[in-house]
């Protein structure tokens, strides 16, 4: 009888610490960008995709409600916020507005953000995920003009 219970309490112990080897990630830091030596350098036209696709150091603030992205260009701090329940974020971009719906996908974040632009409709979708160590965070983001992974480290 002594085995079976402590095998049942073995196998709690082991569920439970799945069950949090699984749980969503905490993007929460400060992260600057990693660069590969060996990289081609990036093609022109620039810009990058709303929705995490942007290359600079970022902070993040996150709780269980909201994921807070901000980075500092030049004097200006821009702040984006994402709903982490799947309702619609709505957020200044330049002049307008996007809007963003993120969703759980297991450990993952994934962003479909959309905004109208001079050209029409631009649609990005970012997944954010982070390493086993919590060290490194990649966003890939994925736009009509193909996709694209950034890697941060964190600070």
């Amino acid at each position: 009888m002594k085995k079976i219970a402590l095998l049942v309490v073995v196998l709690a112990v082991a569920i439970a610490g799945l069950a949090v080897a699984q749980g969503k990630p905490d993007f929460s830091g400060k992260w600057a960008p990693k660069v590969d030596p060996n990289a081609a350098p990036p093609a022109g036209g620039g810009g990058g995709g709303r929705g995490g696709g942007m290359g600079g150091p970022m902070t993040i603030k996150q709780t269980a409600t909201e994921l807070t992205q901000e980075r500092t260009m030049g004097e200006q701090t821009m702040s984006t916020v994402y709903k982490l329940d799947g309702s619609e974020s709505v957020n200044t971009v330049g002049q307008g507005q996007s809007k963003s719906v993120a969703k759980w996908d297991g450990a993952k974040l994934v962003v479909k953000t959309t905004r109208e632009t001079q050209n029409g409709t631009q649609e990005t979708t970012a997944t954010w995920s982070l390493s086993a160590d919590g060290k490194e965070l990649t966003i890939v983001t994925t736009s009509a003009r193909g996709d694209r992974t950034m890697v941060y480290a964190k600070q």
